[in-house]
């Protein structure tokens, strides 16, 4: 485990300071360790959280199964003949 060498400071309230020390000794703890694990594990929850979108199952497989359906996209089709049009001047 790397050295902790990082602070972090926080200002509360008497009663909160309280609870924080009566929650850490019922859970055999450090009050620093107790604050420390729960600011991670409320961090985890948000990062998490964060990094994935839920949506209905019935719009998720409505998305799959439109990712099979063919649609005409003659932007691309355009763009896809500009650039081997471009080859065909660069290689001449």
């Amino acid at each position: 485990m790397p050295a902790k060498a990082e602070r972090l400071e926080a200002r509360l309230t008497s009663t909160q300071r309280k609870q924080i020390e009566q929650a850490a000794v019922l859970a055999g703890e450090s009050v620093s360790s107790f604050v420390v694990l729960a600011a991670l594990d409320r961090a985890d929850i948000l990062v998490r959280d964060q990094a994935s979108t839920v949506v209905p199952a019935a719009y998720f497989d409505q998305l799959v199964a439109s990712l099979d359906q063919a649609e005409e996209a003659p932007g691309l089709a355009r763009a896809a003949r500009e650039v081997q049009r471009r080859r065909r001047i660069k290689a001449a």
